[in-house]
């Protein structure tokens, strides 16, 4: 059975915050973004980020680099033009608007992968994640950046108990670390190699899964 997307009415929500994101989060994912993009710099100069939004995490990527920036939204991509050009952002090569479930882009083009906190909100993330795979080039490493809910104890019971207030802002207590370890274990040559905490911790964390070269 396939799987029904409410890409009109995502679009429609973004429109709406593509405004005053900025506002809300250039601090409070500071620390994400920073890490992110150290993460995906070293595996290599070109650099996909799936979820670009309004490009707070564009200034992040090292001068050298060769960054292209998706995202669903017009309206985010808007503002992250703005940003590109405002602070001299030659790292970026180029932005476009796709859906991350169809990436119209070449296989194996690119060195690292970065998903900065939005695999929550797409509506079939393995499927996003099989594209991901598909753009990567063997020996380079998807970077997830998001909310994961914890596995077990007081933790999860708490955020499950948070759960209607947390999905207003676009995150999931109900998306953990082990789904991402389960669509690579069930992926040829994809591994989950590393998981740590950014801020704010321990809620937030970053997850680098590596295809095998």
């Amino acid at each position: 059975m396939s799987v029904q997307y409410d890409l009109q009415g995502q679009k429609q929500a973004y429109e709406g915050w593509a405004p005053f994101y900025d506002k809300v989060y250039v601090r409070f994912l500071a620390d994400g973004q920073r890490k992110a993009a150290a993460a995906a710099a070293a595996c290599g100069r070109d650099i996909l980020e799936v979820g670009v939004g309004t490009g707070l995490v564009l200034r992040y990527y090292p001068s050298d680099a060769r960054v292209v920036g998706v995202d669903l939204s017009i309206h985010m991509l808007a503002k992250a033009r703005e940003k590109v050009l405002s602070q001299g952002l030659a790292q970026v090569r180029g932005l476009c608007a796709m859906d991350a479930c169809n990436l119209g882009l070449p296989d194996a083009s690119f060195d690292a992968v970065t998903v900065p906190f939005v695999i929550t909100l797409v509506p079939d993330p393995e499927a996003a994640l099989d594209e991901m795979r598909r753009v990567l080039r063997p020996g380079g490493e998807i970077i997830v950046a998001s909310k994961m809910g914890a596995e077990s104890g007081l933790r999860m019971k708490v955020e499950t108990a948070l759960a209607p207030l947390v999905k207003k802002v676009g995150w999931s207590t109900d998306f953990k670390v082990s789904r991402l370890a389960a669509w690579a274990a069930t992926t040829p040559d994809m591994q989950v190699v590393d998981v740590f905490d950014i801020f704010p911790a321990p809620f937030f964390k970053i997850i680098r899964i590596k295809r095998a070269a």
